[in-house]
């Protein structure tokens, strides 16, 4: 019953991404693609990163915080095109293990970050910006992509059935590949998306050939997630917004309108998957977009 995923996309061309921690993700190899015309036209004439916006303000750093089953190449064609619009980006590398740990090396980092910030969470690392952000007065907006959006107490496990529909849902072991790891709690073992069912419930927006790769390089979770209470939320304080796919099959989209209308975020939905973020990157940078012009 994990969910929660977000991950890397290939497009044109291979460059290569480091991972931030090499202790806590290797060396992966990402595509990305050209951006589309309406994103092309809307990067003509764009400032260099840190320049004033047409309202006097500083263009705010974007920290895009990925899911479960990835790494932070899985927002790439997103990166791209914000740096075309003159932003600074920066994809943080999740860790995957544990929802306190997580937010805890997220707020950590957060606090080395000058000026005003825009986080973004995709899938689970919704859950891990909720409770990282609480406190830092540099956050200035949230965005929500496919995202869990705890309440106080709330775990990912309970929100997870929150709404029925998910294609995740049942017997664990006819969803994941269950493998131990080195220093697990108790009980915990990581969890990868069995690679036959991932195209259909991931990526049920993508070309085949595209998910069966995304499936093949998925990042495992430990499925200690699923049952680590939630803390005080950041949303309660920073203002929201979420985008919410309507072919989600991950998070039902019934879900994350719930959870996003209780957290009075400004919402968006779209036609795309839970991987909206590759099938639909123009859309999800627009509302990036939105919640930063909203800081200025």
């Amino acid at each position: 019953m994990t969910y929660l995923r977000a991950i890397r996309q290939p497009t044109l061309r291979w460059i290569a991404t480091a991972a931030l921690l090499a202790s806590l993700a290797g060396l992966f190899l990402s595509q990305i693609g050209a951006a589309d015309a309406a994103d092309a036209a809307s990067a003509v004439g764009s400032a260099p990163a840190g320049a004033a916006t047409p309202n006097g303000g500083s263009k705010p750093t974007v920290v895009l915080v990925h899911g479960a089953w990835a790494d932070s190449g899985s927002w790439d064609q997103v990166v791209a095109r914000l740096q075309r619009q003159g932003y600074t980006v920066i994809a943080f590398p999740n860790p995957l293990r544990g929802l306190p740990d997580d937010s805890a090396y997220l707020a950590a980092f957060l606090s080395t970050v000058p000026g005003p910030i825009v986080l973004v969470g995709h899938s689970y690392g919704g859950a891990v910006i909720t409770n990282a952000a609480t406190g830092n007065t540099n956050v200035k907006a949230l965005v929500y992509v496919d995202a869990f959006i705890p309440a106080e107490g709330e775990t990912v496990g309970q929100l997870a059935g929150l709404k029925p529909g998910s294609c995740v849902g049942g017997d664990p072991t006819q969803v994941f590949d269950l493998v131990p790891y080195p220093g697990a709690p108790p009980g915990a073992v990581d969890a990868y998306v069995k690679q036959s069912l991932f195209p259909s419930c991931f990526a049920n927006d993508l070309p085949a050939k595209q998910a069966a790769v995304l499936a093949a390089t998925q990042r495992p979770a430990s499925t200690v997630i699923l049952g680590q209470p939630s803390g005080p939320p950041a949303w309660a304080e920073i203002s929201s917004w979420a985008l919410v796919g309507t072919a989600d099959r991950v998070i039902p989209p019934a879900a994350q309108l719930f959870m996003a209308e209780r957290a009075g975020a400004r919402i968006v939905k779209i036609k795309a998957s839970h991987l909206s973020m590759i099938s639909r990157p123009g859309a999800v940078t627009r509302l990036i977009g939105a919640a930063a012009r909203s800081t200025s």
